[in-house]
């Protein structure tokens, strides 16, 4: 179940918003605030996993922008996935560069909505995955990695990550918590720049084998830990596919 808190100052687009939202049975309404400071009150007592926040709002006075966003950064261990709400796109490259969880443009279209939200609800089945269950033995190998965009330093273990995926010149992280986080670096930089337990499988995906749990080579593709998520390999990169299968089989191991 994901709860989830609306901050906005126009009423009208939040009942719409709570509307189209009702028709989700795994999202749980979690309360509603006018303006920034009773916004972040809101968020910082019921720590939801979503927020809907408007950035463009009627009254001045509301002082609602993304700034908000660095401040459950500044607070929260576990900070929500943010759909952004605003009358007009203009301000969606300013909340990309804020790696907001998606952009809602009003009048809220319900398909798009219904996007948003199955998005956020696959986001979920990753969040719910037992890492601990996932046992590293070289520490080293647990490399700090700084994605970098204009002045936010966002820090992540490379030993969180699932796998990486190509999205044109820039490359998609998701990590085990469930969030995604867009670097604007190619795959091909992360292919050279990330610890030995990574392996490219496809010109589209990086995974670290440490979290692999099946392989299928009649089919070609790679099954995560405790997730439903499959990512495709390519004869291209059956090499590294023998590898991993041969690193995963060199020690404490049994084939029945």
């Amino acid at each position: 179940m994901g709860s989830y808190i609306i901050i906005s100052d126009d009423h009208e687009n939040a009942l719409k918003i709570q509307s189209m939202a009702e028709n989700f049975p795994s999202l749980v309404f979690s309360g509603y605030a006018y303006n920034y400071a009773d916004g972040l009150s809101l968020v910082l007592e019921h720590q939801p996993k979503l927020v809907f926040l408007e950035i463009n709002p009627k009254l001045k006075t509301s002082k609602l922008s993304l700034s908000l966003i660095n401040e459950f950064y500044r607070y929260l261990k576990t900070v929500p996935k943010v759909i952004v709400t605003a009358k007009s796109k203009n301000l969606a490259y300013e909340a990309i560069k804020h790696g907001v969880f998606d952009y809602l443009e009003a009048p809220y279209d319900s398909n798009d909505f219904r996007k948003a939200i199955l998005k956020f609800e696959k986001s979920l089945v990753f969040a719910v995955a037992n890492v601990n269950s996932v046992r590293h033995s070289n520490l080293k190998d647990n490399l700090t990695i700084c994605i970098k965009s204009y002045g936010d330093y966002k820090f992540i273990y490379a030993l969180d990550i699932l796998y990486l995926q190509a999205d044109s010149n820039s490359t998609d992280i998701y990590l085990n918590s469930g969030e995604m986080i867009t670097a604007f670096k190619t795959l091909k930089h992360f292919e050279k720049a990330l610890p030995p337990q990574f392996y490219r499988i496809h010109n589209s995906f990086i995974v670290n084998k440490d979290y692999i749990s099946r392989i299928h080579t009649g089919n070609s593709v790679c099954f995560l830990k405790n997730s439903k998520t499959k990512l495709p390999f390519s004869k291209s990169y059956k090499t590294n596919i023998d590898q991993i299968i041969a690193s995963i089989s060199s020690s404490d191991y049994l084939e029945i």
